[in-house]
């Protein structure tokens, strides 16, 4: 689930651990409003889950920004392994179930919606995930302070916020300077996934995509390997499409 953004800060590489923080979020001049922090309350079946797997599996965005938690997946997953990197990762059905299915990769969800990062914590916790980390807070700022450029091999975003309403397309994540950062964090050959039920942000996503050129690809067919989430079980209730967009990083 994808909300509304903040401003962004240098990202030291340190190796103190503190607790995550809770902080608010805003953007200012033309970057895209993309995340805020969206507190809710937890059931305490999350919330016992969040106390118990949080300190283990859970970094604070605001942290790594300011430099009091590093960004340092190798240290995280105690190895060096292909990282993939989910933005929006809801309520975390598909982002466990695929971290399983691909154990040797890394992965790292991405969310600000707090009960589907607890909800995802639980998964971990039932499915015994040693290959899955989550952080809370904005993804476009982690992409920019933290994340190194030729370090990821796939990022995914499914069925982001659509904003569908003409006024609020601008708050859309699948936007051109998004994009090029996107870019520029893959490996050569990694693979940028997305997915989406709504066909004008499937064509913005594809103009935007087409026009960055360090990627190459387009629409694809709907990839077996790909879960259906709830918000893709609903699109087929509503009669809405589901599109599916996969890009390579160019190696030349």
């Amino acid at each position: 689930m994808l909300r509304r953004g903040r401003t962004g800060r240098p990202c030291a590489i340190v190796n103190a651990v503190t607790p995550p923080t809770a902080s608010g979020a805003t953007v200012p001049g033309s970057r895209i409003a993309t995340f805020v922090h969206h507190r809710a309350r937890l059931t305490e079946g999350q919330q016992r889950a969040w106390d118990r797997s949080w300190p283990t599996h859970g970094r604070d965005v605001d942290d790594l920004l300011a430099g009091a938690v590093a960004y340092d997946p190798p240290a995280w997953f105690g190895r060096r392994a292909p990282l993939v990197l989910e933005i929006g990762s809801g309520m975390g059905e598909s982002t466990a179930a695929l971290a399983a299915a691909v154990p040797d990769h890394d992965h790292l969800a991405v969310e600000v919606f707090e009960p589907g990062l607890a909800q995802l914590l639980m998964r971990i916790e039932d499915a015994g995930l040693t290959n899955l980390a989550v952080l809370r807070g904005d993804a476009v700022e982690l992409l920019r302070a933290c994340v190194p450029p030729g370090s990821l091999t796939e990022v995914r975003i499914l069925f982001p916020d659509p904003w569908p309403k003409r006024r609020h397309r601008k708050r859309r994540l699948v936007q051109p300077e998004v994009v090029g950062l996107l870019a520029s964090r893959l490996v050569p050959g990694g693979v940028l996934h997305l997915a989406t039920d709504w066909d004008d942000y499937a064509a913005q996503m594809r103009n935007v995509c087409d026009a960055e050129p360090r990627l190459d690809g387009g629409s694809t067919p709907r990839p077996a390997w790909r879960p259906v989430t709830k918000f893709e079980e609903r699109a087929q209730v509503e009669g809405r499409d589901v599109h599916d967009l996969r890009y390579l990083r160019r190696t030349g």
